[in-house]
């Protein structure tokens, strides 16, 4: 979904990558750092895979607000050495936020999430009455 309209489609927009979106309402990556999102869709559920290594479960934020699901976390660390002639002092911080909207099919109430490996997996089931049913054949009486 490109909102930027093009005068001329010869001349790209700076903003043509800013404002698109993927399928599932997340934002395209660009040149940031933004974990990689794999989105996987059976008959039963939607599945989100999220490669972010070096993390722990404990560092990761989910929050479902309405019908958006967003991943979150943030990484501070902080080193001081203090010796004779001299301190140094080193700090580092990295952070992402990822948003997606959902399908009204999805089940609220029953998304789960695990983490292992360096992956960050979100199962995202599907309502009952929105599961595709096999085909069945009918008979004549």
């Amino acid at each position: 979904m490109n909102i930027v309209k093009r005068r001329n489609a010869d001349f790209p927009s700076i903003f043509d990558d800013l404002f698109q979106t993927d399928w599932f309402g997340g934002i395209a990556n660009s040149n940031t750092h933004v974990p990689a999102v794999n989105i996987k869709e059976t008959t039963d559920e939607f599945t989100l895979e999220l490669a972010a290594p070096g993390k722990a479960k404990e560092d990761f934020e989910l929050s479902l607000d309405h019908d958006v699901l967003t991943i979150s976390t943030e990484d501070k660390k902080e080193e001081t050495t203090t010796e004779e002639n001299y301190t140094r002092r080193e700090f580092s911080f990295s952070a992402f936020k990822r948003s997606f909207k959902l399908p009204q099919t999805v089940n609220k109430e029953h998304i789960n999430a695990t983490y292992t490996n360096g992956i960050l997996n979100v199962t995202l089931p599907k309502r009952e009455e929105d599961k595709v049913k096999p085909k069945r054949l009918i008979e004549i009486s």
